[in-house]
């Protein structure tokens, strides 16, 4: 019987597949993530989802993995999370990631 693995989400956005996949593959990985608080675990979900390109997407994930695992917090050089934060949408334009 496999026991249910515990992922803690952000504050607005759930875990998507693709970090999901990465986290219960390495468990050191996972520890830290599910120690970051809501708000650090958001922004990576964000920074890491909101590229159209899935290149973008990937080289994200990738990027994310290893920085958590060098003890960083959040993604460096980020404005923030636009959908918790409205001002920030400046740095993405019009789009559908925008509260609202």
């Amino acid at each position: 019987m496999a026991s249910k693995v515990k992922i803690s989400g952000g504050i607005l956005h759930e875990v998507p597949a693709s970090i999901y996949e990465i986290l219960v593959a390495d468990s050191h990985l996972l520890d830290t993530w599910n120690n970051l608080t809501a708000i650090q675990r958001n922004e990576w979900i964000c920074w890491v989802t909101i590229p159209k390109k899935a290149q973008t997407q990937a080289a994200h994930l990738t990027r994310m993995a290893e920085e958590i695992k060098e003890g960083k917090k959040q993604p460096c050089c980020w404005p923030g999370c636009p959908h918790r934060n409205p001002n920030a949408g400046k740095w993405f334009g019009k789009s559908d990631h925008q509260m609202g």
